[in-house]
């Protein structure tokens, strides 16, 4: 495997498979960017589907590999399971730490257009075109089964990302997602900073305006919601996509869940499964490690 453009940083046995930390240069962010995989078993040059998931507010490429306990599944189900970092890091903008739903592990998945951000925060570009690539070149994946799937602010990437690049990606997931950015207060601090003043500008990265002008002409997606969340009303806005009344759109809600990996945990099986039915996984059998 060439792995020349990449720096690994761990590298570790898991369910029979290879669950591994890399860093590389960006072209994007202009900077180095990080990115944990998860390669589950399978036969020499056999091409597996790929899963990518964008983690939520103050998280990082670790999070959801560390928290979620998808990997067994992805194991079984023959699905390379990917977690960018949630921004770049270490940039040298004045002010990137000083906040925890903005700037460092807050990048929001969209591309900046405002100074001095507008450099490196470059998260849609990175996440849709310069990170597949890069996955493309380096493990065996299939460009041509491809998922998407966040939780909370990554969520709201997910949603984002898969509407706008219909078809890159077969299957679009969530938990717990801001779908309507523009109208809360975590959405509207990231973008009038990102974005600029222009509110007609954020509606590129609003999941709600993305759903309305679709014309329901996009891939399946599944959200699940905890009723216990404690960031529902505020911020997350779920009951504006249940109003849409899609019919490409699976939203369950949860009694007593709320917006922890407890929550992701119980349900991330579901998920892949539903992603694994979309992108044409196969499952593995003993007889495959």
């Amino acid at each position: 495997m060439p792995v020349q453009e990449l720096e690994i940083l761990e590298s570790h046995a898991c369910f029979a498979g290879r669950m591994e930390r890399y860093e590389h240069p960006s072209r994007q962010c202009q900077g180095p960017m990080r990115f944990a995989i998860f390669i589950p078993p399978h036969q020499p040059g056999e091409k597996l589907p790929v899963l990518t998931f964008l983690a939520g507010l103050t998280c990082s490429e670790e999070t959801f590999m560390i928290k979620a306990g998808a990997q067994r599944y992805a194991a079984e189900l023959g699905l390379i399971l990917v977690a960018p970092d949630t921004s770049p890091r270490n940039t040298g903008i004045a002010g990137e730490n000083d906040d925890w739903d903005f700037g460092s592990g807050a990048g929001f998945y969209l591309d900046a257009t405002q100074v001095p951000w507008q450099t490196h925060y470059q998260m849609f570009s990175y996440v849709t075109e310069e990170l597949p690539a890069l996955i493309a070149r380096n493990f065996p994946m299939s460009g041509e089964s491809q998922g998407i799937c966040g939780h909370s602010m990554g969520g709201h990437g997910a949603l984002v990302c898969g509407l706008r690049r219909p078809g890159q990606y077969q299957s679009l997931s969530a938990f717990a997602p801001v779908s309507a950015p523009s109208q809360t207060p975590w959405g509207q601090k990231a973008f009038s900073r990102y974005l600029g003043a222009d509110t007609q500008q954020w509606l590129a990265y609003d999941s709600l305006e993305l759903l309305k002008s679709s014309g329901q002409q996009h891939p399946p997606i599944l959200i699940d919601q905890g009723r216990a969340d404690p960031f529902l009303e505020l911020e997350l806005k779920t009951e504006y996509l249940q109003a849409l009344n899609d019919p490409q759109i699976i939203l369950r809600w949860h009694e007593a869940y709320d917006h922890s990996y407890f929550f992701i945990s119980s349900f991330i099986g579901e998920h892949l499964n539903f992603h694994a039915r979309h992108l044409g996984a196969v499952p593995r059998s003993p007889a495959d490690e």
